[in-house]
Parts: structure tokens; sequence; C-alpha cells
């Protein structure tokens, strides 16, 4: 049996009509098994999947019906993803996840590769670990300082949800990226790789850490990055003039930055990043807290999910 956690709010309220619609009324027709839960506000998808895997043994085959941020939600109530069989119909307005395993984006479709892929691949999942203990996983990315502000501010604009119905959601984005570009504050940092001494990144803008190409809805910061390998793709950012990052960060959606001075790659399975002053930080773009210290590691073939 299927437990399909269903996000209503996302694709800007249309994941309701999504599932009424289109994939409950599919699931009912080729007669499979499901059991539908349906989110209400952020958080309740951890207390969802926590009471699932509470209750199931073995493995518990999920279908979540939502953006990263709902994947990222159901990982944090799993205690073990290595029991967890995921299916993903991408309906949020990011779908970086879905963009690298090039996941169709009609549901139907979607829906269609989860019933009929066969065997489920394995991927690798990424942890967060605090200083004061608190751990959160992550699917796509993680990352510290810009990245995270934006992904913050964001999700409390006020006109996110009118420009995500008009179909101009990035434009929210957008706007908050300059604001918070020319309102940071130079803050220095260092990153730790795994076995090496400590880098020096300079008045650092921020880092993003890696399991997927793709983040923020399409900027490949990690053109190299295999979802498989263990290892976690770093890109860094710091001492780069913010007037040149303007013309930086377009070239992300190509995987061309590097070209930049300031703009740096690497690759480790752990590390540790340390800023003079906490910054916001966020997991496949869900932001809960700020840190000055972040610890990062990656476990290879942690998930099992369906697709191509």
């Amino acid at each position: 049996m299927y437990h399909v956690i269903i996000n209503p709010a996302s694709r800007s309220g249309r994941g309701q009509k999504i599932w009424t619609e289109q994939i409950e009324p599919a699931l009912q027709q080729k007669n499979i098994p499901y059991r539908p839960h349906f989110s209400e506000k952020a958080g309740d998808t951890v207390h969802i999947v926590r009471k699932i895997f509470e209750q199931e043994y073995g493995d518990v085959s999920l279908i979540i019906l939502g953006g990263d941020g709902t994947v990222n939600e159901a990982l944090q109530g799993m205690d073990d993803p290595g029991r967890a069989v995921l299916g993903y119909i991408p309906t949020g307005s990011s779908n970086d996840l879905a963009r690298d395993m090039k996941l169709p984006r009609k549901p139907l479709d979607a829906l269609d590769v989860i019933l009929c892929s066969g065997s489920p691949r394995t991927m690798d999942l990424g942890t967060v670990l605090y200083p004061d203990g608190e751990k959160r996983r992550f699917a796509v990315s993680c990352g510290i300082g810009f990245d995270a502000a934006v992904c913050e501010e964001a999700m409390h604009s006020r006109i996110k949800d009118t420009m995500n119905r008009l179909g101009l959601g990035k434009l929210t984005y957008l706007g908050v990226a300059l604001r918070q570009l020319f309102a940071s504050k130079a803050v220095s940092g260092k990153i730790t790789l795994e076995g090496r001494s400590p880098v020096d990144i300079g008045k650092m803008l921020f880092t993003a850490c890696m399991l997927h190409r793709f983040e923020g809805g399409g900027f490949m910061f990690a053109p190299d990055a295999v979802d498989c390998d263990g290892l976690l793709n770093l890109c860094a950012v710091g001492d780069l003039p913010k007037l040149l990052i303007l013309f930086a960060l377009p070239t992300a959606f190509y995987g061309k930055h590097y070209m930049f001075r300031g703009i740096t790659p690497y690759q480790s399975g752990s590390l540790t990043i340390e800023t003079s002053m906490p910054l916001w930080v966020h997991t496949d773009g869900e932001v809960t807290r700020k840190s000055s210290q972040i610890s990062v590691s990656c476990e290879r073939g942690a998930l099992r999910i369906v697709g191509r």
C-alpha cells in the first residue's frame, strides 16, 4: 500500500485539485491500494511521516505530492530513511530534485514513473549537525549565508503567493535576492574538509553543499554533482564584489559561474563551515535557524527513490 502525502497548498494552492482531479482517480482506476494524508501547515508532514513509520513494519512506500520542502519535511519524520521507498510527484515552485532526476512535470506522467519503473534506485542523503546537537536531513542541498537568507525572506513574503498564482514566482526570489545582496554584511568564513586543513574563504557570501546539481529553482551550482557517489559538491562564494555577483549569478543557470575568481568548488564526504557571525541556514530551501557553525555530512545510498 502507498501512503500518499499531499501538500494542498503546493503549486500555488492547486495541489488539492491535482490530487482530487488527477492522481486519486488514476489510483482508483488502476486499483492501487493507497491511504491519503494531508498537510495543513508547515511541520505537519514531519508528524505525519513519523506516525506512519511508528505504525508500519518493514518497508514504507511513500508518494509525496508537493515540492522540495515537502520532501525535506518527510525526511525529518523518518526514523530510518532506509525503510522508505519514495515516489515523488513534483508540484512545488522550485522542484530541483525533480529537475535533476528528470522527472516529468505533468503529475499523471510522474505517477506513471512511480507505478511502472520497477525497482527503485538508491540516492545519497545529507545531514546538517548544529553545535547544540540538532540535526536536519536534506535531499537536494543545504546552504549557509545569502542563499538561505533569500529563502527565509521569501518564505515570509506577502506577495509570494500572488506572484506564484500569476506564474511569476521567480520574480519574488529575484527581488528578495537583490535586496539581500546589497544589504548583506561582510562575514568571514572558513571551510574544513574531511582530513584537510581549514580553508579561508574570506568575505563569504554563501556556501552551498550540494547532493544534486541544482538549487534555488534551477541554479546549477554543482554541475558535476552525482547523487549516489557519497560526496558533497560545494559552491563557496567569497571575496567577490557585489556588482560582479550580479553578472556571475545568471551564469550559474548554465553551470558557468566558476569562471569568476572568488567562486570556488570543493568536494568532500563531510566538512565543517564556520563564520564570524550567525547566518541563516537552509536544508532544501527550508529555513529554521541561524548558526555560526555547521557540520555537514553525506550518507551514501541512504534513501531508495523511484525515478529515472
